[in-house]
């Protein structure tokens, strides 16, 4: 059973799917239980063994998979150099580093593809899984995307990359964090994992131990809250009335539209304000019951949600707020009470919603990232389930 690399694929002619460029550049993976030689699937396991057992010293995979699906054509390279050492103290001739060279060339060619791009892993951070997942179990569509074998993989993903404290970094060489660790068990869980496999109960022993997840940071608590495991009580404000700001300069408090902010700070906080500005949340099921009581070493009904706001663990903190931090959060947050439901905050999330359509159609669905990719979906789900915005 094997993974199959497409490049430039159309997913059959898929009528959301729109390109301008024949979808050059595309990268996506089928499962095909048929595929592959038995000594090619013997390959696959035996790559996949490798890997986990030295899974804490080299983090990356190196693209071996997709290496091996080159294979034929890296056997048949046009320049395959001679691979003997230099003796101690021997100088290569300018012909050697020429061969050498040459050779480099002609590996990277075998693995171009033939729409022009070199293909490659985008891995790294553990925060973009784990928002995919959330999104798609809230917007019930996780099993109708992600095939079994999809989820088998990505669960492979997780255990491979937990650390040895039973955390999970930020990224995939980072030391465990709450935001990494809250967010990984809670995905391992929606993918089907059960609270007492070892890695999980590894993971919840590191949550527990660092008072749990309302230590979490503030994009975490925002996954968490949609989830429904996790009060939206305690995040602080993310008003979507910031976007009825004047942009102008001149008028001075223009100066803080979020307009103005660096573009993926921009494009994110746009999506959220919406979702946390409408309170959308996650139909509870006995999965999202299990997952809230499992997070926390205390009764969620006794959770002080005001004071969680602010809290934060010791491995996540990189500079705390300062005073005039709080005190805007604070205010907000009080605020928070008269502008939930009024008129002013639908007119905010017409405005919002607005932009998110227009970052969505400009990108013909892609966004500018991964991060607001699943966020904007999910917007469009909990603006209308049915609509083409959400399926596309």
């Amino acid at each position: 059973m094997m993974w199959k690399f497409r490049s430039a694929s159309d997913s059959g002619g898929h009528p959301h799917l729109v390109s301008l460029n024949g979808n050059k550049g595309r990268q996506t993976w089928k499962f095909d239980p048929t595929a592959g030689t038995p000594e090619q699937r013997a390959n696959v396991e035996q790559l996949r063994a490798d890997f986990t057992a030295n899974r804490h010293k080299q983090h990356h995979s190196a693209d071996e998979l997709l290496r091996l699906q080159c294979a034929n054509k890296i056997a048949n390279k046009k320049y395959s150099p001679r691979t003997d050492p230099l003796r101690e103290g021997e100088v290569p001739t300018a012909q050697r580093v020429e061969e050498h060279l040459k050779g480099a060339i002609s590996f990277y060619e075998c693995l171009q593809q033939d729409d022009g791009h070199f293909p490659g892993d985008y891995g790294g951070p553990m925060f973009l899984m784990p928002g995919l997942v959330i999104a798609l179990y809230t917007c019930e569509v996780l099993e109708q995307v992600l095939e079994p074998e999809a989820r088998k993989e990505m669960v492979r993903y997780l255990h491979n990359h937990q650390n040895p404290d039973g955390g999970f970094g930020l990224h995939i060489e980072g030391e465990s964090t709450m935001f990494g660790t809250g967010l990984s068990y809670v995905t391992m869980r929606l993918l089907g994992e059960g609270p007492d496999q070892q890695q999980t109960v590894a993971a919840r022993n590191w949550i527990h131990s660092r008072g749990g997840a309302t230590y979490i940071t503030s994009w975490g608590k925002f996954w968490l809250a949609v989830l429904g495991v996790y009060s939206w009580d305690g995040q602080n404000p993310l008003p979507p009335e910031m976007w009825l700001l004047p942009f102008s300069k001149w008028s001075g408090i223009g100066m803080m539209h979020p307009g103005r902010y660096w573009c993926h700070c921009r494009m994110v906080y746009l999506a959220m304000s919406y979702i946390y500005g409408s309170r959308g949340t996650c139909k509870e099921t006995p999965l999202t019951a299990a997952i809230r009581q499992e997070l926390y070493p205390m009764p969620y009904s006794s959770i002080n949600w005001d004071a969680a706001r602010n809290q934060i663990a010791k491995e996540d903190l990189y500079y705390p707020h300062p005073i005039i931090q709080d005190i805007l959060w604070w205010t907000l947050y009080k605020a928070e009470a008269l502008l939930l439901g009024s008129s002013l905050r639908k007119a905010a999330l017409n405005e919002v919603i607005r932009h998110v359509h227009y970052e969505d159609a400009n990108t013909r669905y892609l966004d500018i990232g991964p991060v607001n990719k699943v966020i904007n979906m999910l917007c469009c789900w909990l603006e209308d389930p049915t609509s083409l915005a959400f399926k596309k």
